[in-house]
């Protein structure tokens, strides 16, 4: 199995459009991380790019992020990846509490796009 994380700095980035990079890690059958690697963000805005299928296609199921928008949200869900947002912190703390069963969608969207990438 393999979750993604938003990254900026090794944290997650509270913003998924817009990360850094994607923290990528591989879970073995007994829920712990056995690698981990990143992905580059595509330019623009994320929602909007081929970031989905591209992680879908690596195998990531689940999207561990800060904010997001519907969008992004559905865009994900379409392409077989659960997400959970309201995440913050450092990203493989974040994603060993995922493990663990401490974390849960916080259903928070993000509606403010003061970017300009929605219009």
């Amino acid at each position: 199995m393999k979750i993604a994380l938003p990254s900026r700095q090794d944290f997650i980035d509270d913003h998924f459009g817009h990360c850094e990079y994607f923290t990528v890690f591989t879970i073995d059958n007994n829920k712990a991380i056995i690698a981990q690697e990143t992905i580059a963000s595509p330019a623009g805005c994320g929602c909007k790019s081929n970031i989905a299928s591209i992680l879908s296609e690596m195998g990531v199921t689940v999207m561990l992020a800060g904010n997001m928008g519907d969008g992004a949200v559905s865009v994900l869900s379409s392409c077989g990846i659960d997400v959970y947002r309201g995440c913050s912190g450092q990203v493989k703390e974040v994603a060993q509490k995922w493990l663990s069963g401490a974390v849960v969608d916080s259903g928070d969207s993000c509606h403010a796009h003061e970017h300009g990438c929605h219009n």
